[in-house]
């Protein structure tokens, strides 16, 4: 047996180091180390609680209106607030603008490039791939960084700026929409849509949501030739390559919802525990400290009792990252995670099959962008310009709140405690903090250290491609892992 260390990793936001053992030509066993802690859960202590809303969307550059709407959400819970229906709609159009966003960077800025390593140069498709998506030179990101930039402006428009905007507020968004800028808006997905339309799918976005089945799919792939639009590529590349046998995880998943709208959500809650559908219970989830470079009780912790104490004296730690678990188990966040909760009947089709694997989680990813375009639309077409965008609450002296929401990459969490009008207590749990976490207390490994088991290594490699194949397939952000 063999170790070798892998990291930092390219295209990853923040920094990442795996730690693998080789037996056999494959990977036997993984840790996962985060090695960048920050501490803006005790930045938080002390803080007047309106304030977590400047601190909270610093944590990320690249997700900053997830961690300010789980902000703000866990501030409305602490206040009593609710939102006016155009808060609602606005926050979805926010949230849902930042998410796709990410989405669409994940795909043609981190992952396919992967696929232009020369360790493939022999393969049929590579010249056609390496100069559509070779990384800063490849036409596919010249064509998709335009398209991004004009999606990003409803940001503009509807928040003043991105990252770190400040209209995101507890009882809806301080920023009222105008009859003029609702026609902007919509102009603006339209053409995001046409782009997805044109060249991620080469079909309407209708078609992809209404793949229903794996047979499904694959006749629809096959309508065209493989380099007709690029999902089709990637899906000829995941079938040439074998991306579906590659990095299944724990094929258990949690889902906080998302775009909740007068009651109901867009996307259920929910989570996937034994084979069995389970309804969400946020009660059930505490963080391990077990392998973690911090200090605290020995028991895992409810995030409302959990602490943030960083300390090196662990001799069995090995990353800064908390082993967050759902009743004790492993879960795996994300788009598939998303939409399987949601019962996606694609999805579902592809988690029985072959579970949670690289191809999955892609796909999972890619239909999620079908599905909520064409939603940001009619939400666009729901907003009254003359009613209320936010309504005002009151901050307690004392209380607690909490607020979750899925971000691109899966659920998110904070968690607040007020005494003496000023903030006693802040937790959060990341997406990347449930994909990346070590082992627990009784030494099961995290998501990602059991997806890496099995990745096949070729004598010689030092950055295994396999390995870097199912890391990208969870979209890791690595400053939000430990904030």
């Amino acid at each position: 047996m063999s170790r070798i260390v892998v990291g930092p990793f390219n295209r990853v936001e923040g920094d990442l180091e795996v730690s693998l053992d080789i037996e056999n030509g494959q990977v036997s066993s993984a840790q996962v180390n985060s090695p960048m802690f920050r501490g803006f859960e005790r930045i938080m202590q002390g803080q007047s609680p309106m304030d977590a809303l400047v601190y909270t969307p610093r944590i990320c550059g690249i997700c900053s209106v997830s961690q300010s709407v789980a902000c703000a959400k866990a501030l409305a819970d602490l206040m009593k607030v609710d939102m006016p229906p155009n808060g609602e709609l606005a926050i979805n159009l926010l949230l849902a603008n930042e998410n796709m966003a990410d989405l669409l960077t994940h795909f043609y800025l981190f992952f396919m490039p992967d696929f232009c390593r020369d360790v493939y140069a022999d393969k049929p498709w590579f010249n056609e791939v390496n100069a559509r998506f070779k990384a800063t030179q490849g036409r596919a990101a010249q064509a998709m960084l335009p398209a991004r930039a004009e999606f990003l402006h409803l940001m503009g428009i509807m928040a003043g700026k991105w990252p770190h905007t400040l209209s995101i507020q507890p009882g809806g968004s301080a920023k009222p929409i105008e009859p003029q800028e609702r026609i902007r808006l919509l102009a603006i997905i339209g053409s995001f849509r046409r782009f997805l339309e044109e060249h991620l799918f080469g079909a309407n976005l209708d078609e992809i949501v209404q793949l229903d089945s794996i047979a499904a799919l694959n006749r629809w792939r096959d309508q065209a030739d493989w380099g007709q639009s690029d999902f089709r590529t990637f899906l000829h590349i995941s079938d040439d390559l074998g991306l579906a046998e590659l990095g299944r995880g724990t094929n258990q998943f949690l889902s906080f919802g998302n775009y909740a709208l007068q009651g109901e959500k867009l996307f259920k809650a929910g989570a996937y525990l034994h084979g069995e559908r389970q309804a969400l219970a946020p009660e059930m989830i505490k963080e391990d400290l077990a392998y973690s470079w911090m200090q605290g009780p020995a028991e895992p912790q409810h995030p409302t009792e959990g602490v943030t104490e960083p300390s090196l004296d662990n001799p069995d730690a090995y990353t800064w990252c908390k082993a967050p678990r759902l009743n004790g188990h492993v879960v795996e966040v994300g788009a598939i995670a998303r939409q399987f909760i949601n019962g996606h009947p694609l999805i579902e089709a592809l988690v029985a099959q072959r579970g949670a694997n690289v191809e999955s989680r892609i796909i999972a990813r890619m239909l999620e962008l079908a599905i909520v375009i064409p939603q940001m639309q009619e939400w666009v077409k729901q907003i009254d310009p003359k009613g209320d965008f936010c309504y005002r609450g009151a901050l307690p002296k004392e209380g607690s709140g909490v607020g979750i929401v899925e971000a691109a990459r899966g659920s998110l969490g904070h968690w607040l405690s007020v005494s003496g009008g000023k903030i006693s207590h802040y937790q959060i749990i990341a997406p990347t903090t449930w994909n990346f976490s070590p082992r627990d207390q009784d030494a099961t490994p995290g998501v990602l250290e059991q997806a890496l088991v099995g990745a096949p290594v070729i004598a010689g490699e030092k950055e295994p491609v396999s390995v870097q194949h199912i890391v990208r397939s969870f979209d890791p952000c690595m400053v939000c892992t430990v904030h």
